[in-house]
């Protein structure tokens, strides 16, 4: 028996949107200001986790096949790497540079290594959870 239920669901997809936008704006404004691609993360997760609770696995994984192993993977990567960058580059691990830039629709945006490192903490955050909320929940 398939559990449908049309105010979850339809609520859901409002629902997910917002809570993907406000984590977006949590892991680009945690650099300056509290937040980060750890909490960025987890509020990620949390959105993916509700569209699994108001739909099926099968239903989710087809909409959004991917691998949350992958992706944990990926972002461990990312953020071991700035670290060798900066390690490259003569400074000690871990150093960030920034500086201002004129873009277009922003003006004067600093531009910084540190959001690399959060995007993958971010991603590392997002794979890590699915990967064991998932395999919690998998039932044979």
């Amino acid at each position: 028996m398939k559990f449908t239920d049309v105010i979850l669901q339809t609520s859901t997809k409002i629902l997910v949107f917002i809570i993907l936008t406000f984590s977006i704006y949590v892991m680009f404004a945690g650099h300056n200001n509290p937040g980060g691609g750890f909490i960025g993360g987890l509020i990620t997760a949390s959105a993916l986790i509700l569209l699994y609770i108001a739909f099926d696995v099968k239903t989710v994984h087809e909409i959004i096949p991917i691998d949350f192993k992958l992706i944990g993977a990926a972002g461990v990567l990312i953020s071991l790497l700035t670290g060798i960058g900066s390690l490259a580059l003569g400074y000690p691990f871990l150093s960030q540079a920034f500086a201002y830039r004129d873009l277009p629709l922003f003006g004067k945006t600093e531009l910084a290594t540190a959001v690399i490192f959060d995007l993958g903490v971010y991603m590392a955050v997002v794979g890590t959870t699915m990967t064991i909320i998932l395999s919690i929940g998998e039932d044979e």
